[in-house]
């Protein structure tokens, strides 16, 4: 009998400081291997939304953020063919706090850097890739005009 396979739910966060600059780190050690990405994970069962980013955030860069808000969801298929990983990932918002990103999980990320989103990395995580569009989308769209 065929194992059956099913999406898995990824969470990234997009930490936005007062300088109009998002925090992103350089993946290692799985897929998208090389890619910049949001800090981020699955969502774990019995988590909400905002208890998995926040959690995340925490393990990956030592930060702590508040407030969050949900800015895209979107189908993650880049790496279907080529890791057999298929994500439904959901975008969140939040508010940089202050302190410096720690490395804490080197295994998975070389580094954490801050960037200005209208000067980002070329190779960039499909999932971050989808927040950061619809971010920028919004932003510029104006009801009423």
């Amino acid at each position: 009998m065929l194992e059956q396979k099913y999406p898995k739910v990824g969470i990234g966060v997009m930490i936005l400081n007062e300088q109009n600059q998002v925090l992103l780190g350089l993946r290692q050690g799985s897929h998208g291997a090389g890619e910049w990405n949001f800090p981020g994970g699955h969502l774990e069962f019995g988590e909400t939304v905002f208890e998995t980013a926040k959690r995340e955030v925490k393990e990956e860069t030592g930060l702590n953020v508040m407030p969050m808000e949900i800015i895209s969801v979107a189908d993650e298929m880049r790496y279907l063919d080529s890791d057999g990983k298929h994500y439904l990932n959901i975008g969140v918002k939040a508010l940089y706090k202050g302190g410096d990103p720690k490395l804490i999980e080197p295994d998975k990320c070389l580094e954490w850097r801050w960037f200005d989103l209208d000067n980002l990395p070329e190779k960039m995580f499909e999932g971050t890739d989808w927040i950061i569009k619809n971010y920028k989308a919004k932003r510029l769209y104006k009801p009423g005009r």
